[in-house]
């Protein structure tokens, strides 16, 4: 695998997250955005506790010291975050691999630059869970058949690896029904019956939890126990023509990866900065895994599940799309 480095949602209820951009466009110079030696990195992000190694290492200092400072805009998912890159909206983008492996199957210019978070590994212990209310009669995967599963993103990670979780319950996928909202809308949503399961991700996980509810499936573990979840990427053109910056973004964050996955009590108290989660619910949240680098082989079955979806209109090039 080709590197460029050697040693890459949520509203009112859980989050306030920064956003102030700039008006350059990614492929100006780092100069023209330079001030006092500081250039503006504008990264498009979903508010969730799979970020919280950027605001640690913006707090620990790794990007200031390369010269960086991140401007942190908030989206709902990473079908919206691609779209903003690819326009210049954004420098740099965190975002699922599925909607990496969708955009790239379409020819869309972007490019994965750095790792970004990773499954636990851990059923019925990680960070991202498909979630009932307190005393729903739904017990396992297999019981969402004809059923309304909450998803972040239609046509995307949460809807292909619920399919896999019901496939591997022996149930059909198929009957599956997808309904579309933010993560930090899907407690209210199980809790007043508008849908009946949710794939969820921390932080809105424990809010459920919180509640009494319960985990049914461990969406991402079903797909694969070290399934790289997503990526931080960039569009081909910013890549091409701001390596300095490309290095210098993907040193800082790989240092930022691993200084989180090493301090979990520091990650607890950064996601109090970013978002207005109570204390006692950060203290019960499932962290991930913040590994440096991807993991090929997970992100390979993604592709095939997606693949078996149809959620392509070609195979995508891994090769492509990876650092």
């Amino acid at each position: 695998m080709r590197r460029l480095l050697i040693g890459l949602v949520t509203g009112a209820t859980f989050v306030a997250v920064t956003a102030c951009g700039s008006s350059d466009s990614p492929g100006s110079d780092d100069k023209d955005k330079a001030s006092g030696g500081t250039t503006t990195v504008k990264v498009g992000v979903i508010p969730i506790v799979d970020v919280a190694p950027l605001y640690l290492g913006q707090k620990k200092g790794f990007y200031s010291e390369r010269g960086i400072e991140l401007s942190l805009t908030s989206a709902q998912g990473g079908a919206a975050i691609v779209p903003g890159v690819v326009s210049g909206q954004f420098d740099f983008g965190f975002s699922n691999m599925t909607s990496l492996l969708v955009a790239q199957s379409k020819n869309v210019p972007v490019e994965a630059v750095v790792n970004g978070v990773a499954s636990t590994g851990k059923k019925g212990a990680d960070f991202a869970e498909l979630a009932v209310k307190k005393g729903s009669p739904l017990k396992s995967a297999k019981d969402v058949e004809g059923k309304k599963v909450a998803a972040n993103t239609l046509n995307n990670i949460c809807d292909t690896s619920t399919r896999e979780s019901v496939r591997k319950d022996g149930g059909d996928p198929s009957k599956v029904k997808f309904v579309e909202m933010p993560f930090d809308q899907m407690p209210a949503a199980l809790e007043g019956g508008q849908v009946d399961a949710a794939c969820v991700v921390e932080p809105a996980l424990a809010s459920i939890k919180a509640q009494g509810g319960t985990s049914i499936a461990s969406l991402f573990v079903d797909v694969s126990p070290d399934l790289t979840v997503a990526m931080f990427f960039s569009s081909q053109s910013y890549v091409r023509k701001n390596p300095e910056m490309v290095k210098k973004f993907q040193a800082a964050t790989i240092e930022s990866l691993e200084y989180a996955d090493s301090h979990p009590e520091e990650v607890r108290e950064i996601i109090t900065t970013y978002t207005k989660i109570p204390k006692p619910l950060v203290e019960s949240l499932v962290l991930p895994r913040w590994p440096a680098e991807p993991d090929r082989r997970s992100i390979e079955r993604l592709a095939e599940l997606g693949q078996q979806d149809g959620l392509f209109e070609k195979e995508p090039d891994l090769d492509k799309l990876l650092p």
